[in-house]
This record gives C-alpha cells, structure tokens and sequence, in this order.
C-alpha cells in the first residue's frame, strides 16, 4: 500500500517552503534587532534599569557685612523606604523603629498603609552619622539620599532678619524668602544603573553638575546685632513689656546695621514656634509715633523762614481747647512761654500745636511724606508695611494738631529710624539696604542742610539741657535725640486702651559727625513707668554707646585737657 502523499509531493515541498520563510523571517529579524536597529533593545533596556538621580545643591552662603555666618548649608541624610519591598521583613520593623527613634505601632501602620507603593520618607534631616547607623542594619527596603539642611550660627539673635527655609531647603521667611532665587542652587543630575527591586547596580556617569547658591553679605554687624539684642531683652524684662523693636541705621549709607526685636525665636529648632514671636515687628507692626514726630513738624516750621529756634509761644495753662477736644501737656513748664526749642525739650503738645497752626497742616504733611512716611523704604522685605499718613482736602485745626504731635499717623520701627537718619545727614534722604552697600548712595534732599543744622543743634539740647532727657546721654559722646510715648489704639473699638501704652526714642550721634541713627521701640511696659524718656531712652544710652566703640569713632565729649592733667596729678601724691 502506498503512501496518500505520495502522490501529491507539491504539498510537502509548499510545507518545507513555509518554514523555510519563517525560519528566515525568524533570523532576519534577529539580524535586524542585534545588528541593524540596536537603539529599540537598548531603549527598552535603559528603560527598565537606567535612572537619573538628582545631585543636590546647597544654597549660598549668608554672612553679615564682616563676613560672619548667619546662614550655612550642612549635608544631611534623608533615610526613604520601598514599602513593597518591606512587607517581606516585617520582623525587623521594631528594630527599624528603635534607630530611627520612632513609635513601632505609628510605622508599621504607615508601612502596611502604603504596602502597594514604592516609596515613602521615613525621616528626613538626619545627621550623616545618625543615617548611616541606620542603613548599616542592612535591613531590606531602607535607602538613603543626600539633602543639605539650613543651619543659622546667630540663631535667635538675627532670626527676624535672615528668616528660614522650610524641609524642602526654600526660603519661607525674611531674607531667605526675599532672596530666594539668588541663594538657591541648580541640582545637578547623575546617570546610574539600577535592577528592578531599585537597588544601585552602577554610578553610570554625571549628567549635569549641580550648581551651588549664591553669597549674599547682609548690612548687618554681627556685633551690634548681639549688642542691640542683650540691651533690648534686659529693657523687656525691666520693665515687663510686652514686645519692642530696635533699629540701628547708618546715616551715610542708609544700611541696616542692626534689626532686633522681642520676643524672638530660634530658627534651628522650630518645634513650639509662636506666630507672635516669628514677626519683624520693626518691619511689620505700626504705631502712631507720638512725640517723636515733633522735630519732624518743627523742621515744616523752620521751611517757612517765619518761625527760628528763639521764638517764643505761650503754652499756659499748659492746655488748649478746640472744639469737643482739649490738648493738654504732660509736663508742666517754668513760665507761660516757651521757645520753640523749649517746645521740644518739655514736649509741649500745646506749644507745637500753636506752630502747626500758624504753617498749616499741609505744609506739616509734606516734609512727613518727603521724609519716607507713608511711603515703601524699597527694602523688599516680605510682609513690610508702608503704614498711613492722612491727607485732607482741607486742613481743619483739630486734625493739624494732632498730626504735629504724632498721632492720626501710623509708622513703623525701620521708617522713624530713616528719617531722623535723613535729619541726621543734613537733611539728604538716602535709600536704605539690607544688602552691604560698596559705594556711597547719593541722597535726596528732603531738608534744607540749613535747617537740618539747626534741628540736629535743637535735639541736641533735648537731651542735655537741666530738663531734658538725661537718660539718653552718652559718655564721652554728645548725642540728639526725642523721647516719644503714645497710647495704643484699640482694635475692637474706637479709641484707646486702657493704661497701654508705646515708649519710644529715636536719636543719632555723635554730633560732631553723626553716623549712626537709632530708633528705640517698647510696647506696653508695665513696671516702673512708660514714658519714652524713662523706658526706651536708657535703651538709646546703651546700644549707642557701644556702637560708636565697636564702630571706633572718636569721642566728641571728652573733658578738657586740662581738668585731666589736674587729676593725673593728684593720682601721683605729689611727686614730681
């Protein structure tokens, strides 16, 4: 019997034919892959195990105008976890626990919570040491990245000023939010090999190179930062203020050599922040300047040419009815008039009143608002305010009164120092700078120098004279200056609070070339007194005293050279 396909062998050879092609397809696609289109294996292998790990960038180094460190980027570990790849070590989660310093129960709920997913953090900012104890228990499913964290060396000390980054190495608050595009890095890129559970196989290459922050040198003086700190502290606690502000301002250059306020915080340990205590207060919170405002209104009255410092004006009774208001004075005076310095030296409310009635409001308004009030001081600072100066169609005597003396306005710390600034430089308004000023600034003149010459001679006498301010006086150094003290406004309802008050001064020196301003700022005291002269004017004393010698200028107020040959002499017994 013969075989059926036998008899048809086309079939057989249609068959070998088939395979043949399939064979050849098989091997010419193989030839294809391997040889001839290499780029589609490589792309489907580079995509399963080549991955870029970002390299990070530290920001740029904050220092103050000498150098000093205020902001440092240090290395930290942050420790992650495959939560998939850890559900088959779940025995070893109680250790994990116990290094990382974290409750057992809390992780290995977050653990079983994210079993299906890839990856969580399991702490962040971890010392290099503190990180690699961990990952040397070798427990399956840790794995560590390398992260910078801000450290701030001055810490509370210039918080207010230098602010912080948050976990993310952002800035959040003052200087480092301000500046954040200029201190912040460029994160590089590293090309590495990794098998599919994600561990490291093989540093391929770098890719791009991370680009570190920028410098930024502040205005500040380290040295009069922790001067003005100390001095302000003691005053609260001396007192039991409630907060206070200082600012200490070069008048020749407009920087900020020192910014303080308390209460403060420490930008290193951030567990228990109180919103309170993170403000700037001399940046952010306003206040009707009181008395301090009067050199300002006088400088208006000295303008006009009408009005020099020997005239008199009648203040008695030592009150002053207009309308449903009386203005009244808190010191009583010697005689029934008073000079227009006198004014100043017994901050008469109803002597300055008389003045401003006779320039007129509008004329008191205009040297305010050319002098900086009401106005932004171009600092940039995030959060600051401009605060309010009034402005009326028409001038009524009531709203000229109280604008003279400091109240229907609102200021803050930093725009009271800049002006008694521009008085000190002979009436040139310069910018203000938080960043370290190389050159001079040019000024804009705000005074005439001739009047500045006589107002800076007037604050000098305020604080010399029998009846003046003699709490704000330097040794060694003669100093200008005005005591400031106002009620605080209610926010609930109109009017004022109860026995709450402000302490203010602002001053310069020293006389023979001023260089220096400082504004002096404490917010309901309630031990001792609340006058400005009694509270805030002592603070003045201190922090300009030690300035002016760390800053090494001479002193203008020594005795006579022949009153210290007297005493050398007496100090021998007599002998030659």
């Amino acid at each position: 019997m013969k075989l059926q396909g036998a008899l048809y062998p086309w079939r057989f050879r249609i068959v070998l034919a088939l395979l043949a092609l399939m064979v050849g397809a098989i091997a010419w696609r193989i030839v294809d892959l391997q040889v001839l289109d290499q780029g589609f294996l490589k792309g489907q292998g580079d995509a399963r195990s080549v991955r870029h790990i970002p390299i990070p960038a530290h920001r740029g180094l904050m220092t103050d105008r000498h150098g000093e460190p205020l902001a440092v980027s240090t290395p930290v570990t942050t420790l992650w976890a495959n939560p998939r790849e850890m559900q088959s070590a779940q025995a070893r989660w109680p250790e994990l626990a116990e290094a990382l310093g974290q409750d057992p129960a809390g992780l290995q709920q977050r653990l079983k919570a994210q079993a299906e997913r890839e990856f969580m953090y399991l702490v962040r900012g971890l010392t290099p040491e503190q990180g690699q104890r961990v990952l040397d228990l070798d427990i399956p499913g840790v794995y560590a990245q390398e992260e910078f964290r801000r450290f701030y060396p001055a810490g509370e000390v210039a918080a207010h000023v230098v602010g912080f980054t948050d976990i993310d190495d952002h800035g959040r608050e003052g200087m480092e939010l301000a500046y954040n595009e200029w201190l912040a890095g460029v994160p590089g890129k590293r090309q590495v090999l990794k098998d599919r559970r994600g561990r490291l196989i093989k540093d391929v290459q770098v890719v791009k190179n991370a680009k570190a922050g920028k410098a930024l040198a502040l205005s500040l003086d380290l040295r009069l930062q922790y001067l003005a700190h100390r001095e302000l502290r003691n005053a609260l606690l001396e007192f039991g203020a409630k907060a206070g502000s200082l600012v200490v301002l070069d008048v020749k250059t407009g920087e900020v050599l020192a910014m303080v306020n308390q209460p403060t915080y420490n930008p290193n340990n951030r567990r228990n922040l109180q919103p309170a205590a993170m403000r700037n207060r001399a940046m952010t919170d306003l206040f009707e300047p009181g008395s301090t405002m009067k050199p300002i209104s006088m400088s208006a009255a000295l303008e006009t040419g009408r009005w020099k410092p020997s005239d008199l004006v009648e203040v008695w009774p030592g009150s002053l009815r207009i309308g449903r208001y009386t203005i009244r004075d808190v010191s009583r005076t010697e005689g029934r008039e008073l000079s227009l310095t006198g004014i100043l030296i017994n901050s008469s409310n109803v002597g300055m009143s008389k003045v401003a009635f006779d320039i007129g409001g509008a004329a008191i308004h205009e040297v305010m608002r050319k002098i900086g009030f009401g106005q932004d001081t171009g600092l940039g600072f995030p959060g600051e305010r401009v605060g309010n100066l009034p402005t009326h169609r028409e001038w009524r005597q009531a709203e000229t009164a109280t604008l003279s003396y400091g109240y229907g306005l609102s200021v803050t710390a930093v725009q009271l120092a800049h002006a008694y600034g521009a008085l000190a430089n002979d009436g040139r308004l310069v910018p203000m700078s938080l960043i370290r000023v190389d050159h001079k600034p040019e000024g804009v003149e705000v005074v005439s120098p001739e009047v500045a010459k006589t107002l800076q001679g007037m604050l000098q006498e305020v604080i010399e004279a029998p009846r003046g301010v003699f709490r704000a006086q330097v040794p060694g150094y003669h100093v200008a200056g005005k005591s400031g003290t106002a009620r605080k406004a209610s926010a609930n309802s109109r009017g004022y609070q109860e026995n709450a008050y402000r302490s203010m001064f602002a001053g310069f020196g020293p006389m023979r070339d001023p260089r220096i301003a400082i504004a002096v700022v404490i917010d309901e005291p309630s031990k001792s007194g609340y006058y400005g002269g009694l509270v805030s004017a002592p603070v003045f004393s201190r922090v300009m005293s030690g300035a002016l010698r760390l800053m090494n200028v001479a002193p203008d107020n020594l005795p006579p050279e022949d009153v210290k040959t007297a005493d050398a002499d007496k100090t021998k017994g007599g002998r030659i």
